[in-house]
């Protein structure tokens, strides 16, 4: 016990010593691997932004990228726990300075990584334990290796606040953040009203989500289901950020042949194949500078993921038929309305891809989830509509709300901007909403939809689709002697609503008590 104290005193005074940083590092290191019998010891220092791991002692090896998870300390930072690695997952990790620090440290059995974090929650870097015995409770576990410990992380943010070039810069740049000053996250999320338009708490969110993206170079994933404006959202992120004076290109990797889609994205040169008579600049290279937005990612076929992995790791690619490597700065948005995370499982998407793109994720919550904006939206949608179209401006009615909520909309809020459209051509001067309610849609599920109105193939004038109209209510009313109501009623045969039925009626001057059975 003596000599375990005179031990901790001893190493104390030799890391209270060191008068900077990389000093302070290596006599911590050193110390450890002394103290404990460790084969090697390592400390990575975090840089200023965040975004990288630094290790001097590797020389050309010593950046990790923290959002590349191909390498452990990226999934320590993330959780914020310590774990172990065993020299057997060490062989399969393909990071070539994850390797390096491997072979340096002769390849222990076991390795143990630790995020240092400082009372503030500011973390500091990672230690990494090597040693060929994987008991790594005996000295985690031991008052010397916490105390060394907790004394290491405080030396470190006092040499960190000493140092005056480093703390001031820290300074101009929590000043220049904008993400963490509330009133311009504020300003922007104003901006962002005008095309995300709600006040439900899930749109608030994303609003404040896109802002926080915009402000960083992370990859993000953007997952929603079809018509709930996932593009809308890249574009915000675009528009917000740095890169906002550079291109967006769009690449719609669902509308593009799998045969095309590597041209298309990498480009080739002339005589690459069939066809090629010339260069062609891809659309990744066209995002040179800007952002580059990947709408259904899903669709990228598995072997075309490798080299779109490499792109986002390293920022480089070759085109198609050349080996000359190409250098690009862009920042890639991606978006799905599939399970990647399942797809990843049953091993039709890569899952090192995944992690690359899934650093941000952003969720576009679907309308039925958010009913409260449906007026504020359909509102929106019919302001704009009427000036499209030159029309009277029309108002949404109590009921017209009630009847926009009651739907399922499975085509989000696409489908509510194509139904206002549709309503604001047809419409006069009143709206006519016609949508199936609960009990219709139950009843499609079950019953066949009536049949499609067909024509000869010729155009038809005004007056001969009313006239046509006219003669498939009055078959209906007739097949339904006269009832509008009811499951048996004309407005169930024609899968419409009977009030929207019994408006058309009046419309056309069909009085439907004449299709009544009268008693002989």
């Amino acid at each position: 016990m003596q000599m375990e104290l005179h031990t901790g005193i001893d190493l104390a005074v030799a890391l209270i010593q060191q008068d900077n940083l990389p000093d302070l590092l290596k006599t911590a290191t050193r110390q450890l691997e002394n103290a404990f019998g460790l084969t090697r010891c390592w400390a990575l220092e975090l840089d200023l932004s965040g975004r990288t791991l630094h290790c001097s002692d590797l020389a050309e090896h010593g950046e990790f990228d923290c959002g590349d998870f191909s390498h452990p300390f990226a999934h320590v930072l993330q959780t914020g726990k310590a774990r172990e690695l065993t020299r057997a997952a060490s062989y399969r990790l393909d990071h070539v300075g994850f390797q390096a620090l491997f072979e340096a440290s002769d390849r222990p059995r076991s390795l143990w990584l630790e995020p240092l974090t400082g009372n503030d929650g500011r973390t500091l870097g990672v230690l990494v334990l090597c040693r060929d015995e994987p008991d790594w409770d005996g000295i985690t576990g031991q008052p010397l290796y916490c105390g060394l410990r907790q004394l290491l992380v405080h030396q470190w943010i006092t040499q960190l606040q000493s140092r005056d070039q480093v703390w001031q810069r820290r300074l101009l740049k929590r000043s220049l953040d904008h993400l963490h000053d509330a009133e311009t996250v504020r300003t922007r999320c104003e901006q962002l009203a005008r095309t995300l338009v709600g006040n439900s708490q899930a749109m608030t969110s994303l609003r404040a989500q896109i802002v926080r993206a915009a402000g960083s170079q992370l990859s993000v994933l953007v997952q929603g289901e079809t018509g709930c404006g996932k593009d809308v959202v890249a574009r915000g992120i675009h528009e917000l950020s740095d890169r906002a004076e550079g291109p967006m290109v769009v690449v719609n990797c669902a509308a593009i042949p799998d045969t095309l889609l590597e041209s298309e994205l990498f480009g080739h040169t002339r005589g690459a194949f069939s066809g090629a008579d010339r260069d062609k600049q891809g659309l990744l290279a066209q995002a040179n500078g800007g952002t580059l937005f990947l709408d259904e990612v899903g669709e990228i076929p598995l072997e075309l993921q490798g080299k779109l992995l490499r792109v986002l790791q390293d920022q480089q690619f070759e085109r198609v038929g050349e080996n000359r490597t190409r250098a690009v700065d862009v920042r890639v948005i991606a978006a799905t309305n599939r399970d990647l995370k399942a797809e990843v499982q049953e091993k039709t998407f890569r899952e090192d891809l995944y992690f690359r793109l899934n650093v941000f994720p952003i969720e576009s919550v679907p309308l039925r989830r958010r009913l409260e904006d449906i007026p504020i939206l359909a509102q929106e949608f019919l302001n704009r509509a009427c000036q499209k179209f030159n029309r009277p401006l029309l108002a949404l009615k109590e009921r017209d709300v009630e009847t926009l909520k009651a739907y399922h909309w499975p085509g989000n809020v696409r489908e509510l901007e194509n139904v206002i459209e549709r309503q604001v051509i047809t419409a006069d001067g009143r709206l006519d909403l016609d949508l199936p309610g609960p009990e219709s849609a139950a009843r499609s599920n079950t019953a066949e939809a009536p049949p499609a109105r067909h024509y000869s193939g010729e155009l038809m004038t005004e007056q001969e689709l009313r006239e046509l109209e006219k003669q498939n209510l009055a078959r209906a009313l007739t097949m339904s002697s006269g009832r509008v109501f009811g499951d048996d009623g004309a407005a169930a045969m024609l899968g419409i609503k009977p009030t929207t039925l019994t408006s058309r009626l009046k419309k056309l001057k069909i009085d439907a008590r004449e299709f009544q059975v009268r008693p002989e």
